[in-house]
C-alpha cells in the first residue's frame, strides 16, 4: 500500500478548511436590521403616521338668544368643535357713551372665560356687572341650543348669518323654535322669534325693537299687530302698519330670516 505523502496531507487539510470558511460565509444576510433601519430611516412612531381624527369633526356655530340688559342688548354666538367650545364672540353688545368703552374692556374678557370655561359659569367682568350678565344669559342660551342639536344627531348646525339658530328637526317634523336677523332700522334693531310646528307658525314673538321716545308708543301699538298678522299668513308676506312703516320693514326682515331656518 502506498503511504500518502506528509507534504499531500497538508495540501488537503487546507483546501477542505478554506472551503468550510467559504460556506460559512455564504450563509450570512446580506444585510441586517440595523444597517437596513440605517438605510431606510428610523419608522416614525404610529401616532405619528396615522393621527386620530381631529377637532374639525362635528364643528358649526350657534348663536344664543339676545338678552336684553340695561344699556342695551348682548348676544353670544359659539363656534363648537368635537364638544367643545373653540370661539366664543359678541355679536351684539352695548355701546354708545361710556358702554363703548365697558364693552371693549369685558366682552374679550368673557369670550375667553367661555372658551376657558366651556361653559356659561364664568365671573362677571368688574365694572361690566349687566353686560356680564346679560353675555351668561346668551351663552347659556347658545349651549342649550348646541346641546338639543346634539342630541338630535345633528351636531351643531352651520349657520350663513350667524345671529339665529333653529332648534329641533327639519322644517314640517315636530316644533322648531327660530331666531331670525335682527334686522337694523332707522330707530334701532327689530329681531322675531317664530315658533313653528307641523311646518306653520304658532307663535311669534319681537325679542328687539326700536325704543325710548315717541318710539316706545310706536312699538307698543305696532309689534302686537304684526305677531297676529305673522301667525294669521304663516309667511313673512304682512301688511306694514299705519305710523310703523320702519319697524313693520325691520320685522318682515327678521321674520323672514327665521322662517328660511326652517325652510320656509
Amino acid at each position: 500500500m502506498r503511504k500518502s505523502h506528509p507534504v499531500r496531507r497538508a495540501v488537503l487539510a487546507g483546501a477542505a478548511t478554506v472551503s468550510g470558511i467559504v460556506l460559512l460565509l455564504s450563509l450570512k444576510p446580506a444585510s441586517d436590521p440595523g444597517s437596513a433601519s440605517a438605510a431606510g430611516g428610523a419608522a416614525p412612531p404610529v401616532a405619528a403616521q396615522s393621527p386620530q381624527g381631529g377637532r374639525g369633526a362635528g364643528a358649526g356655530t350657534v348663536t344664543g338668544d339676545a338678552a336684553g340688559t340695561q344699556y342695551g342688548p348682548v348676544q353670544v354666538r359659539l363656534t363648537v368643535s368635537g364638544g367643545k367650545i373653540t370661539k366664543a364672540e359678541a355679536v351684539q353688545a352695548p355701546k354708545g357713551g361710556q358702554s363703548d368703552r365697558v364693552t371693549a374692556d369685558a366682552v374679550p374678557k368673557l369670550n375667553r372665560a367661555a372658551v376657558a370655561a366651556g361653559s356659561a359659569d364664568i365671573d362677571a367682568v368688574s365694572g361690566a356687572t349687566y353686560t356680564s350678565a346679560g353675555y351668561v344669559k346668551s351663552l347659556q342660551s347658545a349651549l342649550d341650543k348646541a346641546a338639543a342639536a346634539a342630541g338630535s344627531g345633528s351636531g351643531a348646525a352651520e349657520e350663513g348669518s350667524g345671529t339665529g339658530e333653529g332648534s329641533g328637526t327639519g322644517a314640517g317634523q315636530g316644533t322648531q323654535v327660530l331666531t331670525g336677523d335682527a334686522a337694523q332700522t332707522q330707530y334701532g334693531p327689530v329681531q322675531v322669534r317664530v315658533t313653528v310646528s307641523a311646518g306653520r307658525i304658532t307663535d311669534v314673538e319681537t325679542l328687539q325693537a326700536p325704543k325710548g321716545g315717541r318710539s316706545d308708543q310706536v312699538t307698543a301699538d305696532a309689534v302686537p299687530r304684526l305677531d297676529r298678522a305673522a301667525v294669521a299668513a304663516g309667511s313673512a308676506d304682512i301688511d306694514a302698519v299705519s305710523g310703523a312703516t320702519y319697524t313693520s320693514a325691520g320685522y318682515r326682515q327678521s321674520l323672514q330670516s327665521a322662517l328660511d331656518r326652517a325652510g320656509g
